[in-house]
């Protein structure tokens, strides 16, 4: 400085100082990456609090600009704001998520409510909303990329309640800040009961059944949480659910299973049941003000599906043949345990073990033998090369780039003409500090306004860790959430537009699993399978009668799998659909309920009990959304239909439309004539009741 005194320099350089590496313009690292060696905690307040100062400051720009409104300095100025907000933004979630600790989970919850007042007070401003309306869209001979954005802001404004009425305004905006609140809560909370339970294995009498992949995981588990007993199983899936499968100690599988079932509903400052009465609540009134009869109604009014009626006619329509075959499941493990001798009725807590005794004598097959030829490198490599095939990309190992934890992985993605696309991220083992599930997310996503920004893309897993020195071999469900999770990735790294509204994943809900969805079918073709699943110690390919196998029981306990999803959904949408949002609402009671009126086997629980279901209650991204899984289902079972209609599951010509129409194309068009422009027309549900083996 060349002036000015001692208060001058703290009120410009002490800031700036508390905020660390997000002072700093760019970041001279490695493909832009956060130094996430150089964040600290106490960054990130002070970095929020610039960035809301300096975001608003611009949106108070473009609200009161004096020349006539335009798409230029108006729409796609509000596309230029906010970089700075973004940037903090989605370093501190990406953690937050993924390795918190007890300093950021306070930050989280002081600064989501401030978040969300922030973003009500853009929607909500009335000059920026005039602006946004008189953009004449025709007299400007808007692009139709340009007429797209324009037509997204004004549904998001008036979604976000820019045409209600000052009071209604303000009481959106009370709700959105407490919605905030209180989907923080859930996720701690959550998170809180998955790391308080742990269930320790004494002796060999404990670990009776578990193979030694599961021991060793197991082991791992007790070593990250002070090692005070010699084999401990988590509330990890990858964990509990190999635990269900194997153990043969009946007393332990329950006691497991009913922890893993109650998170959440505990009692005490963890339980949800509280929270999601409010949240539910809130959800219902901000629909009402909107002029909707529910929060389904307002939700899905903005989807692929149109209403709720539509939605629940696809999970009535699945939900019945998966009834009756599930029914027929359940009396052949009945018929099993009594054959062994046993006279008790299968329960919840069973269900897995039989299953897996059962597909061992129906398939030949046992879960041990196939993670053998599945190591993480391996389908990891399958992931990758089928991305080769498919799009001509090619991914290169980084060793000296920064991460969040020693165990990220890194890629560069260059494209078939050797340009870069992007960076790939890989955080694949579960770990204290991570929330359950798998995800995809983006430290920075893809867009040419603001010049040619390559995204930054990462998947985050949950898989049990080897110990050092053995490969981590996963389950073909396992392999699967691995292709699935990539899916979305190549979502992210191939996405092709100039605005960063329209970019990658930000499309209708029931659409975005298309590419995830449609990505697992790769993984099930024996050309795959064949050149990646190798055994992790010898390199021998899977046996050809193991493949064969395998691929036999591709539907074997469908009917399970189907009900347990399906379950889910359909209490989803009934919560949203129902006048049961007010104070006072009885979670467990109203689950109960919507359960019997579906007549839900007794001996399977929902893949996702209310008090857990992070997926609607910690946003509210999924939120009367949870059927959009099956939705998308119908699409990729069709989609990949046209693959095998063309004779070849890399076809060149059907591969370049997949990228161009979904993979590429973010929200450049509505979902149903992308996937038109892709397939040649809608789709139809037979491919997938095929697929799921309930087709008639």
């Amino acid at each position: 400085m060349t002036s000015g005194t001692p208060a001058d320099t703290r009120d410009t350089e002490a800031p700036t100082a508390a905020m660390g590496p997000f002072a700093e313009t760019a970041w001279a690292t490695p493909h832009g990456l956060p130094p996430f060696e150089r964040i600290t905690p106490a960054h990130y307040l002070p970095a929020f609090e610039a960035a809301l100062a300096s975001h608003s400051a611009e949106i108070a720009a473009i609200a009161g600009e004096s020349a006539p409104a335009t798409f230029a300095n108006t729409v796609e100025a509000l596309e230029r704001a906010g970089q700075a907000l973004d940037r903090v933004a989605s370093v501190f979630f990406n953690l937050s998520g993924s390795h918190t600790n007890a300093e950021l989970q306070a930050v989280e919850r002081t600064i989501t409510p401030r978040l969300a007042r922030h973003g009500s007070a853009i929607y909500l401003n009335a000059d920026l909303w005039a602006r946004i309306s008189a953009v004449d869209a025709e007299a400007e001979g808007l692009s139709p990329e340009q007429a797209r954005v324009l037509d997204r802001y004004r549904t998001r404004f008036r979604r976000s309640g820019a045409d209600l009425a000052p009071e209604a305004k303000a009481r959106m905006a009370e709700i959105a800040a407490r919605m905030a609140e209180l989907g923080t809560s859930f996720s701690q909370n959550l998170l809180a009961d998955e790391g308080a339970f742990a269930l320790p294995l004494e002796g060999e009498d404990d670990l009776a059944g578990l193979p030694a992949f599961l021991r060793s995981a197991a082991a791992a588990a007790a070593e990250e949480r002070g090692g005070d007993h010699g084999h401990v199983i988590t509330l990890s899936r990858s964990l509990i659910e190999p635990f269900l499968v194997f153990s043969t100690r009946r007393d332990l599988r329950e006691k497991a299973y009913e922890a893993w079932i109650r998170r959440g509903e505990n009692g005490g400052e963890t339980d949800n049941r509280g929270l999601i009465a409010e949240i539910v609540s809130l959800r219902a009134e901000r629909a009402r003000l909107l002029g909707y009869e529910s929060f389904a109604h307002f939700k899905l009014s903005d989807t692929m599906a149109g209403s709720p009626d539509r939605a629940m006619d696809l999970l009535r329509n699945v939900w019945t043949p998966a009834h009756h075959r599930a029914a027929a499941e359940r009396d052949r493990l009945q018929a099993l345990i009594q054959a062994e001798g046993h006279n008790f009725a299968l329960a919840r807590h069973d269900w897995r073990h039989y299953a897996e005794k059962l597909r061992r004598a129906e398939h030949d097959l046992d879960a041990s033998e196939i993670k053998a030829y599945l190591p993480l490198d391996g389908v990891i490599a399958a992931a990758f090369d089928t991305a080769t095939r498919l799009f001509g990309l090619r991914f290169a190992e980084l060793s000296d780039v920064p991460r969040y934890h020693p165990d990220v992985r890194a890629w560069a993605v260059h494209d078939a003409d050797g340009s870069e696309i992007g960076l790939f991220l890989g955080d694949y083992f579960a770990r204290a500090s991570k929330r359950s599930g798998a995800w995809m997310s983006a430290f920075r996503s893809q867009e040419r306004l603001a010049g040619d920004i390559k995204p930054i893309i990462v998947n985050v897993m949950n898989f049990a860790k080897a110990p050092d020195g053995e490969a981590t071999l996963l389950s073909f469900d396992d392999a699967r959430t691995l292709f699935h999770e990539f899916g979305h990735a190549l979502h992210g790294l191939l996405s092709d537009v100039t605005y960063p509204l329209l970019a990658g994943t930000a499309v209708a809900g029931d659409f975005v699993e298309l590419p995830s969805q449609l990505y697992e079918h790769w993984l099930e073709q024996p050309e795959v399978l064949r050149a990646h699943a190798r055994h992790h110690r010898t390199g021998e390919p899977m046996p050809e009668d193991l493949l064969a196998r395998l691929l036999a029981a591709r539907t074997f306990n469908q009917g399970f799998a189907t009900i347990e999803y399906t379950s889910s959904a359909i209490v989803d949408m009934t919560l949203h659909l129902s006048s049961a949002g007010e104070e006072g609402l009885d979670v467990t009671a109203f689950e109960t309920d919507a359960l019997r009126r579906i007549a839900m086997p007794a001996e399977i629980a929902m893949r996702h009990r209310t008090p857990h279901f992070a997926h609607i209650f910690s946003g509210d991204g999924y939120a009367a959304g949870y059927y959009s899984y099956l939705w998308s289902e119908v699409l990729d079972a069709d989609a990949f239909d046209a693959f095998r209609e063309a004779g070849d599951i890399f076809h060149p010509e059907t591969a370049a439309r997949l990228r161009k129409y979904v993979y590429g194309a973010g929200n450049l068009r509505d979902p149903g004539e992308a996937y038109t422009a892709f397939r040649g027309r809608l789709p139809s549900i037979d491919p997938l009741l095929r697929q799921r083996g309930l087709a008639a």
